[in-house]
């Protein structure tokens, strides 16, 4: 009877072991997210949001079980400005791990200025990094007839900022498309349907540079 209660305690002994030093894979596989803060060019402008690079790439890391995943709060015609103002109820209401900007387009086609450009990114990423995201930062280009001097000091702002803030710079998505008419909607501005695949393709492979041996180096 004693051996009996013994050989009880013992194994319940071992279980509760077993249950607290188990430890637990859910955080472990959960995916970083992304959050892609931008505007038209990945917003669907133009498209549905099914068929926008955003959602298509996001289906291919579900599929191949990528260690990230994406959330989009992009909105056509949005600023740097207002996506400052957004980002703070945006952090609020869900976990990030990474913020990509893809912003200043609209900044430019309005002509701000390049100080005000810079200074609102600036805010976004000290933001962003005080909530302990890592934050990755894409160039823009825009049109060439706002004359030389503007566009010198527009592209400088991107270069300057990531500097300042140490942070990743990434190519423009929109280099090679926007320059071929047969992957761009009939405004000259936004990349169409048969773009998309396009942009998925440079973006899991530029994402896939920067952030999967960022996870390999934290998981060390």
């Amino acid at each position: 009877m004693i051996k009996n209660a013994f050989v009880s305690v013992l194994l319940l002994l071992v279980m509760a072991n077993l249950l607290y030093s188990t430890p637990s894979h859910s955080a472990e596989t959960q995916p970083s997210s992304i959050l892609i803060l931008g505007d038209s060019l990945s917003a669907s402008f133009g498209l549905k949001e099914n068929q926008g690079w955003v959602y298509l790439l996001n289906q291919t890391l579900l599929k191949e079980k990528a260690p990230y995943t994406l959330v989009n709060a992009s909105i056509s015609g949005e600023t740097t400005g207002g996506a400052l103002s957004r980002l703070p109820n945006i952090l609020a209401k869900q976990n990030i791990d990474y913020l990509l900007i893809e912003l200043g387009g609209n900044d430019g086609l309005r002509g701000f200025p390049p100080s005000l450009i810079k200074n609102n990114l600036l805010q976004i990423i000290a933001l962003a990094q005080s909530e302990n995201i890592k934050v990755l930062l894409m160039t823009i280009k825009i049109p060439p007839n706002y004359g030389q001097r503007y566009n010198q000091l527009f592209n400088q702002t991107f270069e300057n900022v990531a500097k300042q803030r140490n942070i990743p710079l990434l190519p423009f998505f929109m280099e090679s498309i926007a320059v071929d008419p047969a992957l761009m909607q009939a405004d000259g501005i936004h990349p169409n349907l048969a773009a998309q695949p396009l942009i998925v393709e440079f973006m899991a492979q530029t994402l896939a540079e920067i952030i999967t041996p960022t996870l390999a180096n934290t998981n060390k």
